[in-house]
């Protein structure tokens, strides 16, 4: 179902999708990759990634950030765009009261996605794919308790896989890396193999 979410920039386009069950176990906020070079809610990962938590169990919403699509505002370097993670948050918040909201985000959408997650209460688990770690600060998760899931190309030309291990090694517990072999940034035709792995571990987290 597309829509609007309410936003301190003005309207933000989104795509809200139900899961295989009427009521859902947990919710999902999806944060796309870098706008500036054409990242979108209709990106070939986030769109897989959401496909899976709805196989799940999970109702997702996808989101363009400002300045992309329909979305009012423009881009603000990583700043202006946690408020509006935190808009799509609010909207999940209101509209599924009382159930778990989970944060996943993939590259530049990770590293926002998860700086808002991190700090706000209503979001339990959090998703980092493709974390760019070697090109954003990602020290923000040092504190944080709430389960952690990495999922990583060992030829991830951005975020070479052994700055990854450093800062997870910095992380607390409970945290997870999922590595899906060969695959590049962009999951190229590795794509179902991200897919099934982010089912997987869904099914293994949600409540029963």
């Amino acid at each position: 179902m597309g829509l609007m979410l309410v936003s301190a920039v003005g309207p933000l386009e989104a795509i809200l999708e139900e899961g295989v069950l009427s009521t859902p176990k947990a919710v999902a906020v999806l944060c796309h990759p870098h706008p500036q070079y054409g990242g979108t809610m209709h990106n070939k990962v986030i769109v897989r990634a959401a496909q899976a938590l709805q196989e799940a169990g999970m109702t997702t919403l996808r989101f363009n950030f400002r300045g992309v699509g329909k979305s009012a505002g423009t881009f603000d370097f990583g700043e202006g765009e946690q408020e509006d993670v935190t808009a799509a948050i609010a909207f999940m918040a209101e509209r599924y009261p009382q159930t778990p909201i989970w944060l996943a985000g993939y590259s530049f959408g990770a590293w926002v996605g998860l700086k808002v997650g991190t700090r706000d209460e209503r979001v339990t688990t959090l998703i980092a794919i493709g974390a760019a770690v070697a090109l954003a600060d990602f020290r923000f998760l040092e504190d944080c308790r709430k389960p952690k899931l990495f999922v990583h190309g060992t030829k991830d030309e951005f975020a070479p896989l052994e700055h990854l291990q450093a800062l997870m090694l910095t992380l607390p517990e409970p945290k997870d890396l999922i590595l899906i072999e060969g695959a590049d940034h962009f999951f190229t035709s590795k794509l179902e193999e991200l897919k099934r792995e982010l089912l997987e571990y869904a099914r293994a987290h949600l409540p029963d």
